[in-house]
């Protein structure tokens, strides 16, 4: 079973004046395409919020995070950072087929990385675009967050590598 996790990163989720539409909404496509996601959490926005707790999240855990929210150019946005600092190894393929997917996602700074076993991909905070981005991911990322435990599991057959 694979299992993910949704870090919503939001001062306006976080304070309670916005709802949660984007993690709610990746939350139903990652459980439509068989994962299981055991944990949402909300953190306010700044790289150290988002460092404390993807660390946190990463405890002990396999599996797929995705933070949401927090990559653009706003003066908070600053989860790219909070990301960079915990991640050990970058993923920049994931992060650049999130960016293709339509020409708004070129103005996403979200990367995408490992940390232990648990592979973690920023998506932008808008519903529509943390959807789309992590569509352009889905059919690859189960792979990896496999690869990061057992360097066995074959290729999935409908890739062309």
């Amino acid at each position: 079973m694979l299992i993910a996790r949704i870090l919503t990163v939001s001062d306006g989720v976080a304070s309670g004046n916005r709802e949660d539409i984007s993690g709610r909404e990746l939350q139903g496509l990652l459980e439509s395409n068989g994962w299981l996601v055991d944990k949402r959490l909300v953190v306010e926005d700044g790289s150290g919020p988002v460092a404390q707790t993807l660390r946190a999240l990463s405890n002990e855990f396999h599996g797929l995070i995705v933070t949401t929210g927090g990559t653009g150019f706003g003066p908070r946005d600053q989860t790219p950072e909070g990301t960079k600092n915990v991640i050990e190894r970058e993923a920049p393929g994931l992060a650049e087929a999130m960016r293709l997917t339509n020409p708004l996602g070129r103005l996403s700074r979200g990367i995408a990385g490992t940390l232990g076993t648990a592979l973690i991909v920023n998506v932008p905070g808008s519903s529509k675009g943390s959807v789309e981005c992590m569509n352009a991911v889905l059919d690859v990322v189960g792979h990896a967050v496999r690869l990061l435990v057992d360097n066995a599991d074959p290729h999935p057959t409908n890739q062309s590598r």
